[in-house]
């Protein structure tokens, strides 16, 4: 029979403990005891993570979990409490433009196309990062996402849900992140789509990027990722590996279908 949350959050303090003494300041990305508020409304509260260079970590929970308020947090868009460092320096003291020059990239949710933009044009933007090489980037994108290599010339805005998320990606991808923050690509793809996302979000990964995926649907992150972390209600619940969570009896029965 599944645990309760109460009582995942209870064996979850324990595991919390020792992933923090273990693991802290060996990241790209460290976070301590963060807590995160909007006015009176605490968002996130006591948050530890930390994501290794070349891994991929997928932040999971139902949607007001609080893992875009994570994205947004870390890539300098939310004031905080505790700790959240990049690359050993802590990001309060930094803009989201200066996370970028320093290889922080942020996919947001809502993706944040110029509509009436061609696809090139959008996809260019993205190469504002300090010596990034344009031609080369364009390339390494148009051979991920063959369809917008299709749609060169085409308004963002004229585009399925589906090639807005790949551009969107793609965008993020011009500027050589060291470490990507995608938040919900999947959200709201037919399946057909769904897999080239997947098949996109492999090559990424063996191009040895760095990744902070926050998502919904639990099946795609499990697949995916190397560690898992579960928010509900601002806090981490759960965390463990792909195969852990698997046979986990409360994330079976509350994510997986029992």
């Amino acid at each position: 029979m599944a645990g309760t949350a109460d009582e995942a959050a209870a064996d979850e303090t324990e595991a919390s403990s020792a992933d923090a003494t273990t693991t802290t300041g060996d990241g790209i990305l460290t976070v301590e005891d963060c807590a995160v508020s909007y006015g009176k409304v605490t968002a996130l509260r006591g948050i530890d993570l930390t994501v290794g260079e070349g891994e991929f970590v997928a932040v999971i929970g139902p949607n007001g979990a609080g893992k875009s308020t994570l994205c947004n947090t870390v890539s300098g868009f939310r004031d905080y409490t505790g700790s959240v460092q990049y690359h050993g320096t802590e990001v309060g003291g930094q803009s989201p433009r200066d996370l970028v020059q320093r290889g922080l990239v942020h996919c947001t949710e809502s993706r944040d196309l110029f509509g009436y933009m061609s696809v090139e044009d959008n996809l260019t933007l993205g190469a504002y990062r300090a010596n990034t090489n344009t031609k080369e980037r364009l390339r390494f994108v148009y051979d991920l996402f063959p369809a917008l290599e299709d749609r060169t010339s085409q308004l963002a805005r004229t585009m399925s849900g589906g090639e807005q998320q790949m551009l969107a990606i793609g965008r993020a991808l011009m500027g050589d992140p060291d470490l990507l923050v995608l938040d919900e690509p999947t959200l709201g793809l037919a399946p057909v789509i769904l897999d080239d996302i997947s098949e996109g979000i492999e090559q990424i990964r063996e191009e040895g990027v760095t990744i902070l995926l926050a998502e919904q649907n639990v099946t795609f992150a499990l697949r995916h990722a190397d560690r898992i972390v579960l928010l509900e209600n601002g806090e981490v619940v759960r965390r463990g590996s792909p195969e852990e969570l698997r046979e986990d009896d409360y994330i079976r029965e509350s994510y997986l279908g029992g």
